[in-house]
């Protein structure tokens, strides 16, 4: 079942697993081996979880990498939901 306007995983990721431990966002990005810029990219809501950074945040945090993948999903097929309307296709049937 989709959710109602999923929360960013970055947003998930700063509320549930940085803010709760204190941590910044520099000694979060060296620690998951990523430049501040990308995690702080991430965070924002300016980027996606990629199956690479899933795999560091589950090593990270230990939610698994197909948690973070799906949170991801679920926020982007919500977003692509909202613009429904304005895709021209035509259904195609057997003719």
């Amino acid at each position: 079942m989709r959710m109602h306007h999923p929360p960013h995983p970055g947003e998930v990721l700063r509320e549930l697993c940085l803010r709760p431990l204190g941590v910044t966002v520099t000694h979060a990005a060296t620690a998951l081996g990523v430049s501040r810029k990308t995690l702080s990219a991430i965070l924002n809501g300016r980027a996606g979880i990629s199956p690479e950074m899933a795999i560091r945040l589950s090593l990270a945090f230990n939610p698994t990498a197909e948690s973070w993948l799906n949170q991801q999903l679920q926020y982007d097929l919500w977003q692509a939901e909202r613009n429904r309307k304005k895709l021209h296709v035509r259904r195609l049937v057997a003719a």
